[in-house]
């Protein structure tokens, strides 16, 4: 197993253990990283911060003995693995980065590992142990996953690589193809709201398609998966008007990019009851974006935190018409360049499932989500 390490040219080779060494080590003060640099804050936050936390989250979570699976592997992360797969490479630019940092190393590493020997994995969750259904729902969520972050880190380089394309293929053959849920991805439930819980099945689908619009090489008019995208919007389109809050604006995301997934009336309606969520002070708060209850009866955070505001900003950033910046995101980034934490670099969020300490590193996984999407969505403002 080798591991593509240098952004640029990527041509570096070391072993995983050599990778998983370098990131603890980063993780301790060494070597520096621009990351690590000290350096002002850009327009209002700090990307360097951001920067830091993310890493040091993605060191925890490949630490952290629930993560790890077969062959010298690592789970991906909905709340953790996703997003920082997702923002990290976005901080490339603003903190002068030429390489990846040691903990994108490691997780890139073991992504790939799974993706080209993905017959011989095991699925992160067996039936045995955490209940039937299990491991059909985490290969399938797996799958996409893989996509999603492979992906991100090739639309910065402007090339699909062949490990990406692999990742495509396993996902669109565990596509379901009948029934009322055909055209997407049976999802890992454990009734962990978002990510992990019944509505994430539209969620994680719909991401998808935003994540094959955006693949290089016009990867969304391959006509071998012609058939697949097909399925993909039917499905989208037919479930629609089912989903909460959360999961339409993600659906409003893959609109503006497969136009015709959402009515002139459904986006109206959608947009209208954004900006009537949107509290006072600019940003959003998750839970009013869908009907929750936490799992242990405590009352739900009502704040407006950097998960919501990040997702609901970037999505209005990028569907905005015209490329003019909608009214109501640019109070939202306003919230989101006040909002960053000075000392951890992170943006708050909370649990929609427990009354989580927010210090402990569990409770930190919404933070770690939050994080990705507010950095997603100040970039996407430059």
């Amino acid at each position: 197993m080798t591991i593509k390490l240098f952004w640029g040219s990527r041509s570096l080779v070391c072993g995983f253990a050599g990778a998983v060494v370098l990131a603890l080590a980063a993780a301790a003060g060494s070597p520096a990283w621009a990351a690590d640099k000290a350096a002002p804050a850009a327009s209002g936050w700090n990307p360097q911060a951001a920067a830091r936390y993310l890493d040091a989250r993605e060191v925890y979570w490949q630490g952290w003995d629930r993560a790890q699976k077969d062959h010298g592997t690592l789970c991906v992360s909905c709340h953790t693995q996703a997003p920082y797969g997702l923002a990290r490479p976005a901080l490339r630019g603003p903190l002068g980065e030429q390489a990846l940092s040691p903990s994108e190393q490691v997780m890139l590493a073991s992504i790939e590992k799974r993706v080209r020997g993905w017959n011989q994995m095991q699925p992160f969750y067996s039936d045995a142990v955490s209940g039937a259904g299990k491991e059909v729902e985490s290969r399938n969520a797996e799958s996409v996953l893989n996509a999603v972050v492979l992906s991100s880190y090739d639309q910065r380089q402007g090339h699909m690589s062949d490990t990406t394309r692999t990742a495509f293929d396993n996902a669109w053959a565990l596509q379901t193809t009948t029934g009322p849920d055909a055209g997407a991805w049976v999802w890992q439930n454990f009734d962990y709201t978002p990510w992990e819980s019944k509505e994430s099945q539209y969620h994680w689908a719909a991401l998808l398609a935003v994540t094959v619009a955006k693949t290089p090489d016009n990867y969304r008019d391959d006509p071998r998966i012609a058939a697949n995208l097909t399925a993909l919007r039917a499905y989208l389109q037919s479930h629609y008007p089912a989903q909460p809050l959360l999961n339409k604006v993600v659906a409003l995301w893959a609109d503006h990019y497969f136009p015709g997934l959402l009515t002139a009336r459904e986006r109206r309606q959608l947009t209208g009851g954004l900006e009537r969520l949107q509290h006072p002070d600019g940003g959003w708060s998750a839970t009013d974006l869908g009907t929750w209850k936490r799992r242990d009866n405590t009352p739900l955070e009502t704040r407006s935190d950097g998960y919501a505001t990040g997702l609901v900003v970037l999505v209005l950033e990028e569907t905005a018409a015209n490329a003019r910046i909608d009214p109501h995101a640019t109070r939202g980034l306003a919230w989101l360049k006040a909002n960053q934490d000075k000392d951890t670099g992170a943006w708050p969020a909370w649990s929609l499932n427990k009354n989580r300490d927010p210090q402990s590193n569990v409770g930190r996984f919404m933070s770690d989500a939050a994080t990705g999407y507010a950095v997603l969505a100040l970039e996407a403002s430059r």
